[in-house]
């Protein structure tokens, strides 16, 4: 999806005033890392072209790229993280923001940017306004499209798949998916994720309805369905996906010491120090190129599918050669031994934390003309327009270490070095203090102290409602993406 479309020179006013539905500043009252120049611009441009020193130079065969590390010097791996915790970071930005109007060509405020998600992770992105507001998500064969989500299977996918007949989200004679949120269908294997999703809820339904059935209505039926998944999401977020991201430690004084940087005068808010720079550092982590699936081997590559996660030079078809969504053919499904550690030593690393991203960000496609299409250079120029405070005043701000100089000297031919923008200061010093395998002392705090006031906030959640809850789906009182998958039935034996 393309960003922004608002006309460009015009300027919004900055205040310091926030509500619920809009973005806001953690640090209102620290200055822009740097005027709004042609000089700043063509710096920050430079510094994140193709080519440039954040481009990881990955070569172009989607096989090599996994089997060989000689062709990613530059551009390691990460041993604590696999695959999937990309995709799972993106699909929860999905839930927490959605902001489609803002522009790279002119200075924003970011409390008059409307974000279209409620700040929360709630799973509206899935749910959508559930099924009176939304029924085209809704599975109408099911108590007339009342508790359980419409999901497809794919013609074709038995006989290029060693796990029988695999699914899809619902989608209309274009292709296009009909599911709750649009940029839940932008690659492969975050549209896979959101399927999950949608068939762990079902699973739920006909637990609550084996359970409780013959006393609920089907109203309360998928209300009570829709707060056991939220619930297990919310634990999942909090005991796996948040500690792997910014260290145990950090998540652990956040929830017992409390937040220090994070709050809100009535509903909880976006702030952009996150949202902009924080949340940014998945890009980072993305492969050049994944294995989607083991197709009809689960040993011969050459009968597995790989692919490069975007190819600007792959045609558009029902089936290209790449990774890119709003496609459905027999092989475009995902076999999730590859993305979580199901412990069968199938699961592959995704990238570290640096300021290296994987070649194929710098070719985005569908951006608009003129456009940059360096994902790079979209992500600085956004500090830009967004009036982003520096890395260094944000460190200086929350009290924590600021990086030596030594550690930026490779932007001061560009005169960035004193004052680096937010989002490439948070990825170099998760690589100078946590060598790359989750996010430093400012970037992990912005990321914990957000993650956990959104769910503090929301008075729905288990936090809220019943913190001593535990899981009742998973193992041992704990929940993981691998017994969402495991519980969705979406990961095939062989």
């Amino acid at each position: 999806m393309a960003h922004g479309s608002a006309d460009a020179g015009v300027f919004t006013p900055q205040s310091t005033f926030y509500e619920q539905g809009r973005f806001g500043r953690m640090f209102p009252t620290l200055p822009p890392f740097s005027a709004d120049t042609p000089t700043v611009r063509r710096a920050l441009m430079e510094l994140g072209e193709p080519g440039g020193i954040m481009d990881a130079g990955d070569g172009t065969d989607p096989i090599t790229l996994i089997t060989d590390p000689a062709l990613s010097l530059d551009n390691p791996n990460n041993p604590d993280l696999t695959a999937g915790m990309t995709f799972l970071g993106q699909f929860l930005d999905h839930d927490m923001t959605f902001d489609p109007t803002s522009s790279l060509a002119r200075r924003q405020d970011p409390e008059s940017i409307r974000n279209f998600r409620i700040p929360a992770l709630d799973l509206d992105s899935v749910y959508g306004g559930g099924p009176g507001v939304s029924p085209h998500l809704y599975d109408r064969t099911v108590d007339h499209g009342a508790t359980s989500f419409l999901v497809e299977t794919i013609p074709g996918s038995a006989a290029v798949s060693l796990g029988g007949v695999r699914s899809d989200v619902p989608r209309n004679s274009q292709d296009v998916a009909i599911i709750g949120d649009p940029r839940n269908d932008e690659n492969l294997i975050v549209s896979q994720l959101h399927l999950a999703v949608l068939r762990f809820h079902n699973r739920v339904v006909a637990d609550v309805k084996a359970d409780l059935g013959g006393i609920l209505t089907v109203e309360e039926v998928f209300a009570e369905a829709q707060r056991i998944v939220r619930w297990h999401y919310q634990w999942m977020i909090l005991h796996e996906f948040l500690p792997k991201t910014v260290g145990a430690a950090t998540v652990f004084d956040v929830l017992t010491k409390g937040r220090r940087h994070y709050g809100w005068r009535n509903d909880p808010y976006i702030p952009v120090e996150f949202s902009v720079a924080a949340y940014r550092f998945g890009h980072s982590q993305v492969r050049p190129s994944y294995r989607a699936n083991f197709g009809r081997s689960a040993t011969d590559a050459s009968k597995q599918f790989f692919a490069l996660i975007f190819d600007h030079t792959a045609a558009g078809s029902q089936d290209p050669a790449d990774l890119r969504g709003g496609c459905r053919a027999p092989r475009r499904f995902v076999d999730w031994q590859t993305f979580f550690d199901f412990g069968d030593g199938r699961a592959r690393p995704n990238k570290l934390i640096d300021v290296t991203l994987s070649s194929p960000l710098f070719a985005l496609m569908g951006q608009s003309t003129g456009s940059p299409v360096s994902l790079a250079q979209r992500n600085l120029l956004r500090a830009l327009t967004m009036k982003l405070p520096s890395g260094q005043a944000v460190a200086k701000a929350m009290t924590l270490p600021v990086l030596a100089p030594g550690d930026l000297a490779d932007l001061a031919p560009l005169h960035l070095e004193q004052r680096t923008p937010l989002w490439f200061y948070i990825l170099r010093e998760a690589d100078v203090m946590a060598q790359g395998r989750h996010l430093g002392p400012v970037g992990g705090r912005i990321v914990a102290e957000v993650f956990v006031g959104l769910i503090e906030g929301d008075a729905d959640s288990y936090l809220a409602q019943d913190p001593e809850w535990t899981p009742t789906y998973g193992t041992h009182g704990d929940f993981r993406m691998v017994d969402l998958l495991g519980a969705a039935g979406v990961v095939a034996s062989f």
